[in-house]
C-alpha cells in the first residue's frame, strides 16, 4: 500500500522478538517508520546476555540480526530505558503503533524453605554474570566445591557445564576477563543437577546434552536407580525423536564402568528429585533435601515421602525465566507475560489497546526456541496491518502521532538528558570489543559496564580500564 503518510512504529527491545517484528514489518506493503528501543547500550538481548560463551553456534544468530540492523532502514535507539527514559504516552505522541518485545529476564520464583540462604542463586543472575552483563556486578562468589543446579532445562545444562568446565578451556569464547579469573579460582568439584521427573521428561536438546559428555576433565555421572519409565515416558520416546535422542544419551552414560571415571570434576545427573529445602546454617547453604518422587503413568510424579539430603555449598536454580511489568501496560502477575490475544494487547476488560502489541517470551512465555520467535513476530505483525486498514484513506483513526518527524523523539530524549546509542554508535563499541579479544585469541571480550560502553559508543575516553 503506498500512501504520503509513513506508519510510525516504536518496537520496545531490540532482542530477537524485536529485531524479526522490526524486519517482518519492514518487509511488508506498509509504508513504514521503525524505530527499535533498548533499554542497554547494545542490541541483541539475550542472544548477547543469556547464551553461554561456549555455545558459539547458537550466538551465530547475532550474525542474521547484525544483518537486519545495519540494513539502515530500521533505526536502533539503544540506552533509552522504558517506563524511565520514557512512557507509553511519550511514544504513542510520536509513533502510531507500538509493540513490546521486552522478553523475560527475571528468575522465576521457587518457593521452598531456605531458598534466600547466602549461597542460594538464580540462574539468570548467574548467566548475566557470566555474559558480561553491564547491570550486574562483575564479582561472583564461587567458593563451594559441591554445588547443586535444580532444573531440567538447557539453562540447567549451560549453569552445570559452567560451573563444573576448567576456566582455561574457556579462553577460546568471548568469556569477560573478570570472569575468567574467577572461574579459574573456583574449588568446584561435583556439580549434582536435580529433576523431579524422569529422564524422558527432562527439556534438554539433544546437541545440548551430548556436548555435555565432551566437556575435558568432566565425567558426567548419572545413576540406574534414577532411571523409570512410565507409560507416558514411552509415549514420549516414541512419538519425538529429540526425547528418543536424549533417553539414549542418558542410557549410555549409565553402562560407564567406574574405571573410566578419571577426571577431577563431575556433573551428576539426578532424576526423580523433587527439592523441598535448602539447608542453612548461620545463614549460609549447607545442604539441599530432596524427595524422591515416582512416575505416575501420564509422565508427571508425587511424591514418595522418601527423603535425601545432600552436602554442597550452593544452590542455583534454573526453573525457567518470568517476565518483568512494564509501566502503563497490562500484566498478567501469575504467568509473567503482557495479556494479548495473539499479539493485541488486552485491557483489563480483554478489549484490545489500539496501537499496542507484544511479541516474544512477554507476549507467550519463556518457551521455544528462535523459530517460534519469528512465527510470534509474525502473527502479531500480520494483526498490526489488518489493524491499519486502509492507509490511504485521509481519516483512517489508527494514525495517532502527533508528531510525525522522525528527529522529534530524539529531541525528546536529549531534552531528558538520555544519551541515544545509534546504530553507527553501536559499531564503533562493537570494533572496540573486538580489538581487546584478539591480543589473546578470544572471539570477544565485553566492555562494561554501562558507563564504559556508552563512553566507547559516543567516542569518550574511558575512567578506567574496562577489564579491571
Amino acid at each position: 500500500m503506498s500512501t504520503n503518510r509513513k506508519l510510525r512504529v516504536a518496537i520496545v527491545g531490540a532482542g530477537p522478538a524485536g529485531i524479526y517484528a522490526a524486519d517482518i514489518l519492514s518487509k511488508t506493503d506498509v509504508d513504514v517508520s521503525i524505530d527499535l528501543f533498548e533499554r542497554l547500550p547494545a542490541p541483541f538481548g539475550l542472544v548477547r546476555y543469556g547464551v553461554a560463551p561456549d555455545h558459539p553456534r547458537i550466538k551465530q544468530i547475532i550474525v542474521a540480526l547484525h544483518k537486519v540492523l545495519e540494513r539502515g532502514d530500521i533505526r536502533l535507539l539503544a540506552n533509552v530505558d522504558y517506563g524511565v527514559d520514557v512512557k507509553l504516552e511519550d511514544l504513542r505522541q510520536f509513533y502510531d503503533a507500538v509493540i513490546f518485545s521486552t522478553g523475560s529476564i527475571r528468575d522465576a520464583a521457587l518457593t521452598i524453605p531456605g531458598i534466600d540462604l547466602d549461597g542460594s542463586y538464580g540462574a539468570a543472575d548467574f548467566v548475566s554474570w557470566y555474559d558480561g552483563h553491564p547491570d550486574v556486578p562483575r564479582t561472583w562468589p564461587l567458593n563451594a566445591k559441591e554445588v547443586a543446579v535444580l532444573g531440567a532445562g538447557n539453562v540447567a545444562l549451560d549453569v552445570a557445564r559452567i560451573l563444573a568446565k576448567h576456566a582455561d578451556d574457556l579462553l577460546p569464547t568471548e568469556i569477560p576477563a573478570n570472569v575468567y579469573e574467577t572461574l579459574k579460582a573456583s574449588p568446584v568439584t561435583d556439580v549434582h543437577l536435580f529433576a523431579r521427573r524422569g529422564p524422558a521428561q527432562v527439556k534438554f536438546s539433544p546437541l545440548e546434552l551430548r556436548e555435555l559428555g565432551h566437556v575435558p576433565d568432566v565425567d558426567v555421572i548419572v545413576y540406574p536407580e534414577d532411571f523409570e519409565f512410565d507409560e507416558g515416558s514411552m509415549t514420549a520416546i516414541h512419538s519425538s525423536n529429540q526425547t528418543k535422542q536424549v533417553v539414549k544419551t542418558l542410557t549410555d552414560w549409565t553402562l560407564k564402568e567406574p574405571e573410566e571415571l578419571t577426571a577431577t570434576r563431575r556433573i551428576h545427573l539426578h532424576f526423580l528429585h523433587k527439592p523441598v529445602e535448602v539447608l542453612g546454617e548461620d545463614g549460609n547453604v549447607v545442604g539441599l533435601r530432596t524427595e524422591r518422587t515416582v512416575l505416575r503413568g501420564d509422565g508427571n510424579v508425587e511424591g514418595t515421602g522418601e527423603l535425601h539430603d545432600w552436602p554442597v555449598q550452593a544452590v542455583y536454580r534454573a526453573v525457567g525465566y518470568f517476565g518483568s511489568p512494564l509501566v502503563d501496560i497490562p500484566f498478567d502477575d501469575a504467568a509473567g507475560v503482557i495479556p494479548n490475544e495473539e499479539g493485541r494487547v488486552l485491557d483489563a476488560d480483554g478489549t484490545p489497546l489500539p496501537g499496542v502489541y507484544t511479541t516474544g517470551w512477554i507476549k507467550r512465555g519463556p518457551v521455544g526456541l528462535i523459530g517460534h520467535t519469528k512465527s510470534d513476530a509474525t502473527e502479531t505483525i500480520r494483526h498490526l496491518t489488518e489493524d491499519i486498514g486502509d492507509a490511504q484513506d485521509a481519516a483512517n483513526p489508527f494514525f495517532t502521532a502527533a508528531d510525525r518527524d522522525p528527529q522529534a523523539v530524539l529531541d525528546h530524549l536529549a531534552a531528558r538528558g538520555v544519551e541515544v546509542i545509534q546504530w553507527s554508535d553501536w559499531e564503533v563499541l562493537d570494533a572496540h570489543e573486538r580489538s581487546l579479544g584478539e591480543p589473546e585469541g578470544r572471539e570477544r571480550i565485553k566492555v562494561v559496564p554501562r558507563e564504559d560502553m556508552v563512553a566507547v559508543s559516543l567516542g569518550r575516553p574511558l575512567t578506567d580500564d574496562p577489564q579491571a
